[in-house]
């Protein structure tokens, strides 16, 4: 007797009392479990209705495919082809879910497009929208301006148009208002001067010549490396870096994060300067413009004024002592004074001396009454900002001069360009030291006093440390420290708070921290 299911012969035979059908214990089980009903018949079945019959161990025949060799052949070629169809749906099913995965794949790459051109268009919009709310105070002063004497270039502005007679742009000057606040803050400043004293917790030369390298943070992109300018925030020890990939980063140098990236210039960014607390962040670039940075409250920067009076590329930014202003300076010849709440031009100096140099640095005097700028034609000009007047000019330089750098006592000048560094002294206009460090092809293309006026450090093919003497005395160089980014260029140094670190920038992509290293501590590290 065979099981009315499987056709074979029963391991544990039972029969339905109903149908009296002979059937395998557990199939017709599992189908009254599933189905509730006899599988032949159709009729409704429980487990009560099954009947077990006991009989002998049966002993399963062989099968006669197993009988003979080509039979056990041909059960294993079935065997074989099963296997391969079940390969083949295997297959199938993978094939299918790689489409899958590729469409899907599509479909998030054409939403992130997607998402990038509306946050493009976004950025547009914001950068209109401030262009016009910069545009709406130049109108409203305008008519106030008409019987005041506006500086433009060095001349008397023209009273009714917003074109000069020679095509450029009437500006509505510095006012009396914002020349007695800056003459307040250089009174204030030049007192405190007088008793200024250095810091007890200066780093002595006794660290500074012990000085490795801490860190080296790749904060740039690598297919347009390269670090052109930098600024340290230093309450809050937060540093700026301008690159060439057109971006400018924010990075919080103790934790060794990058707190935002600036992005929305389309060209290389070439300085880069915080305001007051690190509120706002001032980049220039050789896209011919300047972008005002506005810090949020969840640490990122968004542009809140995009300045476009330059008509070529921007070389240089300072900020002035009150935080309220800044000068920017072009290859274009001309400098401009900016009020930076409004981000209205308020002046644009061309020197008229007949020189078409364009300017490549600048820098404040650190009262604020003063204007250093550096000139591709080897120039130093020394500019009053009351009277937008230029009221000297040192020569002597080769080369652009690349850097410009006031000391903090109020009367030493350094600048750098393509024969050295040359020390100024700005009571008797004249250069009482030149350091060349480096070979004739090999430019000097940053120098930078430290905040208290007692080191100076540049740059070029590698980084040199000096120690602040008089004019007389022997500047001597505490520490040299060799260029790590193998490139030969650095572009930038600044000192960090009480010459704690030194912070360099190279034409690779990574920011390089310098300083005394902790106990235990022997050498660098990439982060």
């Amino acid at each position: 007797m065979n099981c009315s299911i499987s056709g074979e012969v029963p391991e544990e035979p039972v029969v339905s009392n109903k149908s009296g059908l002979l059937f395998e214990k557990r199939l017709i089980e599992r189908h009254i479990s599933d189905y509730g009903k006899c599988p032949i018949t159709g009729e409704p079945h429980t487990m009560d209705d099954i009947i077990p019959i006991k009989t002998g161990k049966i002993v399963k025949p062989r099968p006669v495919q197993a009988a003979s060799i080509p039979g056990m052949l041909g059960m294993f070629q079935i065997e074989w082809d099963g296997l391969m169809l079940s390969n083949f749906a295997l297959e199938q099913q993978l094939h299918t879910a790689r489409q899958e995965l590729s469409h899907a794949l599509y479909q998030h790459d054409a939403a992130c497009r997607v998402i990038a051109r509306l946050k493009k268009e976004r950025d547009e919009s914001r950068a209109l929208l401030a262009q016009a709310e910069r545009q709406i105070p130049m109108s409203v002063v305008a008519p106030h301006a008409v019987n005041a004497t506006a500086l433009s270039n060095g001349k008397r502005a023209a009273e009714d148009d917003e074109m000069g007679p020679d095509g450029k742009k009437i500006r509505p000057g510095i006012s009396s208002a914002i020349i007695s606040e800056l003459t307040d803050c250089n009174a204030a400043l030049s007192q405190q001067r007088k008793k200024r004293q250095i810091p007890p917790t200066l780093a002595p030369i006794e660290s500074l010549e012990r000085y490795t390298q801490l860190n080296s943070y790749p904060l740039h992109r690598t297919n347009k490396p390269g670090i052109l300018s930098l600024d340290i925030q230093y309450s809050k020890d937060i540093i700026a870096t301008a690159g060439v990939d057109s971006n400018a980063v924010v990075f919080d140098r103790p934790s060794g994060q990058i707190i935002s990236t600036l992005s929305g210039h389309s060209k290389k960014v070439t300085s880069v300067k915080f305001v007051a607390e690190g509120e706002l962040v001032v980049t220039g670039s050789a896209d011919k413009t300047v972008r005002v940075w506005k810090g949020s409250e969840d640490g990122n920067y968004e542009c809140s004024h995009i300045l476009k009076d330059h008509t070529a590329e921007v070389q240089a930014i300072t900020i002035h002592a009150t935080n309220n202003y800044c000068v920017t300076a072009s290859l274009d010849n001309t400098w401009c004074f900016y009020e930076l709440a409004s981000g209205l031009c308020l002046a644009q100096v061309e020197d008229t001396s007949g020189s078409s140099e364009g300017y490549t640095s600048a820098s404040f005097h650190p009262d604020g009454l003063i204007l250093g700028t550096g000139t591709s034609g080897s120039l130093v000009k020394i500019w009053d900002v009351k009277t937008q007047a230029n009221v000297a000019r040192f020569d002597g330089h080769v080369g652009a001069v690349t850097a410009i750098s006031f000391s903090e006592n109020g009367y030493f000048l350094a600048t750098a360009a393509q024969d050295g560094v040359k020390l100024w002294d700005l009571r008797k206009l004249k250069n009482f030291r030149t350091f060349t460090p480096y070979d004739e092809n090999t430019p000097t293309q940053s120098v930078e006093f430290d905040h208290s006026g007692s080191y100076l450090a540049l740059g070029g093919s590698d980084i040199r440390v000096y120690q602040v003497a008089n004019v007389k005395s022997e500047w001597n160089c505490i520490k040299t420290f060799p260029d790590l980014s193998g490139t030969g260029k650095a572009t930038c140094v600044k000192f960090g708070p009480d010459a704690n670190y030194i912070a360099v920038g190279s034409m690779d992509r990574n920011l390089r921290i310098f300083g005394l290293p902790l106990p235990g501590e022997d050498g660098s590290s990439e982060s």
